[in-house]
C-alpha cells in the first residue's frame, strides 16, 4: 500500500511514490463536478496546502491552493512574500494532509525542495490549467513552482470514536 514501514504508534511511514500519489490526489480533488476552470465547484473546496518559508530569519507559514505539474507543487500568488522567497531560489517547505472517513485513515504529505518563480509561457499555462479556481477574491497572477526534492509523509488509522464524538468531544445523540 506505499508504506515504508510501521512506526511505534502504527503510523504508516509512506514511499516516495505514495507522497506523490496523495499529492495529485488532493490536488484534483475538485475534479469531476463539470466546472470550468474560471469557476468552483458548487458545494466544493479546494484542498488547502500550506508553504513554510524563513523571511529574514523568522519562519512564516502560509494556506495556498495548489496543483501538480510534472510531479512538482505548483501555487498561483501575487506580490508579497511568496514571491520574494522565490525569488530567491529558496528551499522551502509545502505540507497538505487529507482525512478518507470512509477508510477511517488520514494522511499527511510534506515536501522540501527548490521554489522558484514560473516565468516561460508554456509553463505558467500548465500551472494555471492545474490549480484549482483561487479561495481569495483578489488573486495574484504568478505561479511558483516547488520541487519535490525531498518527500515524507505518514498514514495513520482514525480513532474509532471519532465519529461519535460532538462539539464538545462527548458522544453526540
Amino acid at each position: 500500500m506505499g508504506s515504508v514501514w510501521i512506526d511505534p504508534r502504527g503510523s504508516e511511514v509512506l514511499e516516495r511514490q505514495e507522497c506523490l500519489r496523495l499529492l495529485y490526489l488532493g490536488a484534483r480533488e475538485d475534479e469531476g463536478c463539470g466546472h470550468d476552470a474560471a469557476a468552483p465547484c458548487a458545494g466544493r473546496v479546494p484542498r488547502v496546502g500550506r508553504v513554510g518559508f524563513s523571511l529574514d530569519g523568522v519562519p512564516i507559514i502560509l494556506p495556498v491552493n495548489y496543483g501538480m505539474v510534472d510531479g512538482d507543487v505548483v501555487v498561483r500568488t501575487g506580490e508579497g512574500v511568496k514571491l520574494s522567497s522565490a525569488s530567491d531560489h529558496a528551499i522551502v517547505a509545502f505540507e497538505v494532509d487529507g482525512v478518507d472517513l470512509d477508510a477511517m485513515v488520514a494522511w499527511s504529505v510534506l515536501v522540501r525542495g527548490l521554489c522558484t518563480e514560473l516565468t516561460d509561457p508554456d509553463e505558467v499555462t500548465m500551472a494555471r490549467n492545474a490549480t484549482p479556481h483561487p479561495l481569495v477574491a483578489e488573486p495574484g497572477d504568478r505561479y511558483l513552482r516547488i520541487r519535490t526534492g525531498v518527500l515524507s509523509g505518514r498514514r495513520f488509522a482514525l480513532a474509532s470514536d471519532l465519529l461519535r464524538a460532538g462539539p464538545e468531544g462527548g458522544a453526540s445523540a
